[in-house]
């Protein structure tokens, strides 16, 4: 009671004194805060991409040129086919001893319509292992069949955004849904997949929530299959060669270039974390002999490049989380200072306790208590400030942010250590003090 009203006393100087404690207790919830987000984020994109996979994209229109056939041939291009990424290359890639799956992706862009609403969509094509390489799981339904992938039926399996769209009322399994010039019958809903915009744009990815997903076979064989040559491709291309033989045509002809890829994108999972470089190597290796030393593929290993960056993340959280300490210890000093200026200010106060019978562990406990409860008030008023930052943070700058419950006590343990440890030599001080001189102090 004795410390409390003298804090009660001088209640400028006591705030004044627990800033320090205010400002690095919010600052170290709110850094943390960060780095939990940032961690949690980078968890999410992990899983996004999958663990141990290996991402093959195609690339369009790759032109290559020879130095000395510029020369002799009239500056003329040398030109090299390539038969794009195809399922031969995925029936290839399955046969290497350390791939455990391998997913294909076939995506066009298209429109679904139900009940005269319109919206356009993304048809994705893939077979089962797709589902599990990305941790998708089914909310109702079941999985395509044998069957379905064998005969390439007329089935789909749609994200949650798009049954909160079109069958907000009712069950959607069993119910059909046009998806460009085919009905689809819907046998199956994924669960809600919770992504934030800014992992969709950093790992390139689209909204898996607004997909509809149906076997590759049905893609193949009732959409779309690039691989096979019809004659509008054939009479297309006959214009495109007239057109480049006239200048004035070529600038547009590079503005669009032609997608002659069967599949978007390629997926391959690896036993093994430690064979994941060296598949890459020979998948790539592979790649290009089939493509005729065509480069028109990309291969990376989206794991690698996340945790390389949850490495950097953790590295500038330490240092974050540095900067918020040295805000504490700053704070401790300032407790010391103060409460060394209060002993001088109180001697007439110490030596009259002292002279009518307070016992020196009576005036250490005294201001003991003092710097522990500024501590500790600056403390909770930091808790309060470090979680409303963090939630301004998250919603202004659109950064994730997660607050821990070990980080409070972490903070709060902190603040209190720091009174406690800032506060001894004060309250030493003041219990050497000689009764006599100090009642005698002017």
């Amino acid at each position: 009671m004795v410390a409390w009203d003298a804090i009660l006393a001088n209640k400028l100087r006591a705030t004044l004194t627990a800033l320090g404690i205010i400002f690095g207790v919010s600052a170290v919830i709110a850094m943390l805060a960060i780095g939990n987000g940032a961690q949690q984020e980078i968890l999410e994109q992990i899983k996004l991409v999958g663990v141990n996979n290996i991402v093959i994209k195609p690339v369009l229109e790759q032109e290559e040129k020879e130095v000395g056939q510029n020369l002799n041939n009239g500056g003329k291009k040398k030109e090299k086919f390539s038969p794009g990424l195809t399922m031969r290359d995925v029936e290839s890639i399955r046969q290497l001893p350390m791939v455990s799956k391998v997913s294909p992706e076939i995506l066009l862009e298209t429109y679904i319509i139900k009940n005269g609403i319109q919206r356009s969509a993304k048809l994705v094509g893939v077979e089962p292992a797709y589902f599990k390489l990305t941790s998708f799981k089914l909310e109702e339904g079941q999985m395509f069949t044998q069957q379905n992938l064998e005969y390439g039926d007329q089935v789909c399996i749609i994200g949650r955004g798009i049954k909160t769209k079109f069958f907000s009322k009712e069950n959607p399994i069993g119910k059909r849904l046009k998806c460009g010039r085919h009905w689809l019958k819907v046998i199956g809903v994924l669960e809600p997949r919770l992504v934030s915009s800014g992992s969709l744009s950093k790992l390139g990815i689209r909204d898996y929530n607004m997909d509809i997903y149906t076997p590759t076979k049905t893609m193949l064989v009732r959409y779309t299959n690039r691989s096979v040559l019809t004659k509008a491709m054939l009479t297309k291309a006959n214009n495109r060669r007239n057109n480049n033989n006239n200048n004035n045509n070529q600038s547009n002809e590079k503005a669009a270039p032609k997608n002659y890829h069967q599949i978007d994108r390629l997926v391959v999972q690896v036993d093994e974390t430690g064979y994941l470089s060296k598949t890459a190597d020979i998948v790539a290796r592979m790649l290009e002999r089939r493509h005729y030393k065509v480069v028109d593929y990309e291969v990376s290993i989206p794991e690698l490049l996340l945790k390389q960056q949850q490495r950097t993340k953790d590295i500038f959280n330490i240092v974050l989380g540095v900067i918020a300490g040295i805000s504490l210890l700053v704070g401790g000093i300032g407790i010391m200072n103060i409460m060394l200026a209060s002993v001088l200010e109180r001697i007439k106060e110490i030596g009259l306790r002292l002279s009518i019978g307070a016992k020196k562990s009576d005036i250490i406990t005294q201001f003991m208590f003092e710097s522990v409860l500024i501590s500790v008030s600056g403390g909770i008023i930091g808790v309060i400030l470090g979680v409303s930052m963090s939630y301004f943070i998250a919603e202004l700058a659109n950064i994730p942010t997660i607050v821990s419950f070990s980080s409070i006590i972490i903070s709060f343990v902190v603040s209190a250590s720091v009174g406690l440890i800032f506060g001894i030599t004060p309250a030493r001080r003041a219990a050497e003090q000689d009764p006599i001189t100090s009642l005698r102090y002017e």
